[in-house]
């Protein structure tokens, strides 16, 4: 099946992956920071008479490591890794770097549930699919999110149905 849609038609909006984790970027990185910073005074305090040296090494391996993994996961070095696409013919949900993509069909839709800062996709097949909006950084994104979904609605004739917002 060719693609239909073209550039103009899609809408990417990226996501904060930080704004639902448990503890912010700034405090994974200066906690991270914290951790390299310790790993190094350890490897330069070696003692060559100390037959453990080689934990050290695997320590501050794994900081860095660590390090190279909350930056990927809270940044967009490497280009947007958080996401939600909607074009003519599916839409995406991509939470990070190293989690998997949720694609939904648009011709597989059943209905969408629209709420203030969630979509609720049913599928034709019964299946549910949740798309958590509270990471989209701006309300201009959400409102184009949705609008985009109502049109798509109408012309690929599934319902779309919205709650009021909160006060």
């Amino acid at each position: 099946m060719a693609a239909t849609g073209n550039a103009r038609s899609s809408l990417l909006v990226q996501l904060s992956p930080s704004r639902n984790a448990k503890l912010s970027f700034t405090v994974q990185l200066v906690l991270t920071l914290f951790w390299l910073a310790w790993a190094t005074m350890l490897l330069m305090s070696e003692n060559s008479a100390d037959d453990q040296n080689y934990l050290y090494y695997i320590f501050f391996g794994l900081a860095v490591f660590f390090l190279g993994y909350v930056v990927l996961q809270n940044t967009s070095i490497f280009g947007i890794q958080s996401y939600i696409e909607v074009t003519p013919e599916y839409i995406v949900q991509k939470q990070g770097v190293f989690r998997t993509k949720r694609i939904t069909s648009i011709p597989d839709i059943a209905s969408v549930h629209m709420s203030p800062m969630a979509l609720r996709v049913t599928e034709r097949d019964g299946n549910k699919v949740y798309l958590d909006l509270k990471q989209v950084r701006k309300k201009k994104d959400i409102d184009r999110i949705k609008g985009k979904i109502k049109e798509l609605g109408a012309e690929y004739n599934f319902e779309v149905t919205e709650t009021g917002s909160a006060s």
